[in-house]
């Protein structure tokens, strides 16, 4: 029930996306479906009524709110860069916490983990020449939480290899791509189908990681 409900958002990241290339953009339609995708984002990680109770829910159920925060701060037609970043930081934060309530993958797993962290390396170094010296901090910060995250959430599919922790996996890893993307776009090279990548990974990845709540 819970997975056909989950394809309500898709449709509203559906109609998000399409806004960003109707000629001219239709604002209020990114206005009213990108944070109400993020909020049925959010329902779909409440609906099993765990998140008072198990932390790994009520974390990854704050990672969404403060997700939603971001969505918002990145629309303003005033530039909420900053303040959407360290939203999103917070929310990635908020996912460690969860991801980290299992034990780490074996030793024999890290060589590949550390594949994240060096490509999160590459991105930045890529984006570098380009940042403003006021963002090469926060971006840098920001950089080295989300390949912290996604890395914990591919240890964790490694140590338990379930229906959950691959859904968490694979949304970090998405989220991982479409922040990496999105970085690309604004700072380094403008690409035409940047909307569909960005917002595509993002809400998918955001979806797999809610729907691994309670399974």
């Amino acid at each position: 029930m819970r997975s056909l409900i989950g394809l309500i958002p898709l449709l509203t990241a559906g109609l998000t996306i399409a806004a960003h290339y109707l000629r001219p953009p239709r604002a209020w339609l990114i206005y009213l479906f990108k944070p109400l995708t993020t909020l049925l984002i959010l329902a779909v990680a409440l609906a099993p009524g765990t998140f008072l109770a198990d932390r790994y829910a009520g974390a990854i159920a704050l990672g969404l709110a403060f997700s939603l925060a971001g969505d918002v701060w990145l629309m303003l037609p005033r530039n909420g860069f900053l303040p959407g970043l360290l939203s999103f930081l917070f929310a990635h934060v908020c996912y460690i916490v969860a991801f980290l309530a299992a034990p780490l993958a074996p030793g024999s797993a890290w060589p590949l983990l550390l594949l994240l962290p060096i490509s999160g390396s590459l991105i930045l170094r890529y984006l570098w020449p380009s940042l403003p010296p006021s963002l090469k901090g926060p971006v840098s910060l920001y950089v080295a939480i989300i390949a912290l995250m996604a890395t914990l959430a591919v240890s964790r599919a490694m140590t338990y290899n379930d229906a959950a922790t691959r859904s968490a996996a694979l949304g970090a890893l998405l989220f991982f791509a479409s922040d990496a993307a999105l970085a690309i776009d604004r700072f380094r090279q403008p690409f035409a189908l940047a909307h569909v990548v960005v917002l595509g990974s993002y809400f998918v990845g955001q979806l797999l990681i809610a729907l691994s709540v309670g399974r």
